[in-house]
């Protein structure tokens, strides 16, 4: 009997609910810890870029209208799939990273936990965000958080997947879509994690995944006019650089999380609401409060 050739998987884009290959043709390896090959996966180019956008655009208002508690189920039904797929995303850390077993384990609980923790903070934030202003006059006066639209989000290289999850998570709940670029380190769970979102019910176009050459992309998404924020990890000083040049443009909102890796388990500070407070814009409302 012939040796079996194993098949090694080739991960792709996640846009606007599909898996495409990226319009370029291009793809990478992914060497592990050993120096094997551990898959291949596409390389998104600068058009790429623009069809996770613009997926994200058409997607945001309705996902933004969805009542709160619908936003909650749903990321806590991501919590659910990945907890499903936790023995997978264990392997893949093990795999492509220097972490020992417990090492993988821990960063894949925290990430199932920080999904819960958001999924319960999606129909109450409003609550602690906003406020009813005390004001002279026969009015009642309302400040309400509202989504900020389209939120592109950079992953840290460690921990690859905590961190993108921490990163994403905050946005969605409070009605944002988002455009993920995957760490460039590890770059297999973002992959992984597309595929969470396909079975969690998340409509298509919230949630878009790219992987690929990081200075390559980072200009596009942070130039392109209709991402309205940036929420971004574990950056260095010329991505940093290149970040606020592209947002100079039309004055996005940029929050940079320069965290050790450690910190990115910090649940008091990573799960707080102030994580979602720079992903909304605050509306006041008047209402006559007698006739």
């Amino acid at each position: 009997m012939t040796e079996r050739i194993q098949v090694t998987k080739t991960h792709k884009l996640f846009i606007n609910g599909a898996f495409p290959r990226s319009e370029s043709g291009r793809s990478a390896v992914v060497i592990d810890a050993k120096g094997k090959v551990a898959a291949h996966l596409c390389r998104a180019s600068r058009k790429d870029v623009r069809d996770a956008v613009t997926a994200a655009a058409k997607a945001q208002p309705s996902w933004a209208e969805r009542a709160a508690y619908n936003r909650s189920q749903i990321l806590y039904r991501m919590g659910e799939m990945l907890e499903g797929k936790s023995d997978e995303f264990i392997q893949v850390i093990k795999q492509t990273t220097n972490a020992d077993l417990r090492a993988a384990r821990k960063q894949v609980a925290a990430s199932i936990d920080r999904l819960v923790a958001f999924a319960g903070w999606a129909d109450k934030f409003s609550q602690v965000l906003g406020c009813h202003n005390p004001i002279a006059g026969p009015y009642y006066n309302f400040t309400v958080p509202e989504a900020t639209g389209v939120v592109a989000v950079i992953g840290p290289d460690e921990p690859s997947l905590l961190g993108l999850v921490s990163l994403i998570a905050p946005a969605l709940c409070a009605g944002n879509t988002i455009v993920a670029l995957a760490s460039r380190a590890e770059p297999i769970t973002a992959c992984l994690l597309g595929e969470v979102c396909a079975t969690s019910d998340v409509p298509g176009g919230v949630i878009n995944i790219l992987t690929g050459d990081r200075a390559e992309l980072i200009d596009w998404i942070a130039g392109h006019r209709e991402v309205g924020a940036i929420h971004a990890g574990g950056l260095n000083d010329d991505e940093t650089r290149s970040v606020r040049l592209g947002c100079a443009d039309n004055m996005k909102r940029i929050t940079l999380r320069d965290l050790d890796a450690d910190d990115w388990y910090d649940d008091a500070a990573c799960e707080s609401p102030w994580w979602i407070e720079p992903f909304v814009e605050m509306k006041t409302i008047w209402h006559p409060s007698s006739a």
